[in-house]
């Protein structure tokens, strides 16, 4: 089995490797100067954005909670179809028109005049998110790490975090695209076969999977948890709302971005649905598999620990069940999820950085290798940022996933729909969504959501939604400027 996961950590550095020869420019660097087709752009929007809480988080969620979790895998289920059958094709084509980068610079260049601000404002809250969110992916690699080879999680984190870091440094976007076509293939195996091994084995044993479900509590069978009237309500619009946070990750909109043309969009889009259809039933389904064996006592000791870390029942079963080859496979399929998703938001962060930040700061000051060695150095910097908190943090990969989720989707997702489908919209739309949205995802957050049960997904983004469409109201664009972004001048006078 180790042998299996350091041929899979040596396969992935190769290909990344192998595709980043060559000589490379800064906006190869940020986002590969239209190289992918549409389905390779797919899967890897689909490995990033499906990361340790995936494979760990859902899965532990709902072998904690039972088949009230199918509402959180619903909600990113629709969020996914919709940022794809509805947004995809417009954010192409509004790239190609303003030929930005980065989500910031797709929101700054839409508004002259405001675009140095825009961009600051809104490299700033990705990088401030992001962080936490990368931290998740290398506190999950530390889990799967710690369960499978009894390696001490600092070992483990500083392992897969390093070697994202070191890829991504020496390819950025064309490394990252290129492994996450990979994980997405071992990802997606994992999710696939599992569930079915795990059915076999239940099968074989005579468990009878509601049953057992029904012995861990009487809410683990309940769709509602249990609850009941407006309690009941708001839990499922609780795990609903992870549809929301899609429209704003740049770390998943930029692929679209990458989009070479929108004939390659509609391929694209049947790749990402079917992918997400087969890998969150697989996830919800070795969760629930996961409480029949325990219940029926099929993991011996290791209850016991799953009691203290649900998140750690898929590497717990894999070990439990499967040859040690095969579990070598289904594990990096595991710390591929981690990875591809670590690696996106590294490469976006030091983008922000260098792009939005930097290069808008000190115009004209920097060559364009000089940018490029920029942003080799911000994703090192980024990098160890997030190691530190991986090592330092206690909260769940769940928990850690879901409030950067909502800082990040909050922010740009009510400024983006916008963009795209409201002519009326204006800078101080965009500044409101981006402040409202974070300022209230760190406020509920800590204050709130414990207290009332809402979510600081839900909360947030329909606070920056309203804010924005009040804000763009009250204060509209000057029709000139409007008319200008619509329509490029005539180069004939007439």
């Amino acid at each position: 089995m180790l042998a299996v996961f350091i041929l899979y950590l040596a396969i992935t550095v190769f290909i990344a490797w192998w595709y980043s020869r060559g000589e490379k420019t800064n906006s190869t660097f940020i986002l590969g100067q239209k190289k992918f087709g549409g389905p390779a752009l797919a899967l890897s929007e689909r490995a990033t954005g499906e990361s340790a809480w995936l494979l760990l988080g859902l899965t532990g969620h709902a072998y904690s909670e039972g088949i009230s979790a199918i509402w959180v895998a619903l909600g990113c289920v629709l969020g996914i179809i919709f940022i794809w059958l509805v947004m995809a094709g417009r954010l192409q084509k509004k790239t190609d028109q303003t030929g930005a980068l980065t989500v910031p610079g797709l929101l700054g260049k839409s508004f002259p005049g405001a675009e140095k601000n825009i961009r600051l404002l809104s490299a700033v809250i990705i990088v401030f998110f992001f962080v936490f969110y990368i931290a998740a992916q290398f506190s999950g690699s530390g889990k799967v790490l710690h369960k499978t080879f009894n390696l001490d999680p600092v070992w483990g984190i500083l392992i897969g975090s390093v070697i994202v870091t070191f890829y991504c440094m020496m390819g950025g976007f064309v490394a990252v695209v290129v492994t996450d076509v990979f994980q997405a293939m071992l990802m997606i195996f994992t999710l696939v076969v599992f569930p079915f091994f795990a059915l076999m084995v239940a099968t074989s044993n005579d468990i009878h999977l509601l049953q057992a479900i029904e012995q861990a509590g009487t809410s683990h069978l309940s769709l509602t948890a249990g609850k009941s009237g407006m309690t009941a309500f708001l839990f499922i619009l609780s795990g609903l709302s992870w549809a929301l946070g899609y429209s704003g990750q740049p770390q998943l909109l930029t692929r679209m971005m990458a989009i070479r043309n929108q004939h390659d969009v509609k391929p694209a889009r049947i790749v990402a649905i079917l992918w997400t259809l087969l890998a969150y039933a697989g996830a919800i389904m070795i969760g629930l598999f996961g409480i029949g064996f325990v219940q029926n006592g099929y993991l011996g000791s290791e209850s016991a620990r799953l009691a203290d870390d649900a998140e750690k029942i898929l590497p717990v079963m894999v070990m439990m069940f499967v040859n040690p080859i095969l579990a070598g496979v289904l594990l990096s399929g595991v710390i591929s999820a981690m990875m591809s998703t670590a690696s996106s938001e590294l490469t976006v962060s030091s983008a922000s950085i260098t792009e939005d930040i930097l290069h808008r700061t000190f115009r004209n000051a920097f060559s364009d290798k000089k940018k490029l060695l920029l942003n080799q150095l911000m994703t090192l910097v980024v990098g160890v940022i997030a190691i530190i908190l991986a090592l330092t943090l206690t909260e769940t990969v769940y928990g850690l996933v879901s409030y950067a989720w909502s800082g990040i989707g909050s922010s740009f997702g009510p400024a983006l729909l916008l963009l795209l489908f409201w002519k009326k919209f204006s800078r101080a739309g965009v500044y409101a969504s981006l402040i409202t949205g974070t300022t209230s995802t760190v406020i509920w957050k800590y204050f709130f959501e414990a207290s009332t049960g809402v979510s600081e997904r839900l909360v947030s983004f329909i606070a920056a939604g309203l804010m924005a469409l009040l804000f763009s109201v009250l204060l509209p664009e000057k029709e000139q400027k409007i008319t200008q972004l619509q329509q490029p001048r005539s180069c004939c006078p007439l």
